[in-house]
This record gives C-alpha cells, structure tokens and sequence, in this order.
C-alpha cells in the first residue's frame, strides 16, 4: 500500500510546484509579434464562417459539407473571391 501512495504525493508535489511557479516571459506572450494584416484578414474569415455556419440548420449543414472543415475551407475560398 504505501507503494502505491509515494508516486502519488510526488506527483501532487510537482504538478502544485507548476502550477505555483509563474511562466517563463516567452510563454506568458512578451515580446511576442503583431499579427499581420493577412493574419487578421484570415482571423476575420474564420469568424464569419464560424457565424455562418452556427446558423445553418443541420440539413443546411449536410448539403454545405457535413463537417466545419469542409465547409470553412469553401467559405474562405468564397470569401476570398469577393474581395478581390
């Protein structure tokens, strides 16, 4: 029985040691870049096809393509068609 319950305590040991240490600058986003325009463009398409496709009924869905990668990767083409 205590064979069993050391691994557990140091287990609960380290994972109260993560979470207590804070994050290194790199992990916490200092110094991290700005998003290029193409970026946020991208970001924009994702979250219009994102609000499309929460307002489609299922039956809408399944003829649009039955999964969200399907149907966004045909909505960001669309998308980028009417704008250029």
């Amino acid at each position: 029985m205590p064979a069993r319950i050391v691994p557990a305590a140091i287990s609960a040991a380290f994972l109260a040691l993560a979470v207590a240490l804070p994050l290194p600058a790199a992990a916490q986003g200092a110094g991290a870049k700005e998003p290029t325009v193409g970026q946020l463009a991208g970001r924009e398409r994702q979250k219009k096809c994102g609000v499309e496709w929460r307002a489609l009924s299922a039956a809408e869905k399944t003829a649009q393509g039955p999964r969200w990668p399907q149907y966004m990767s045909k909505c960001v083409k669309r998308l980028k068609e009417q704008r250029a």
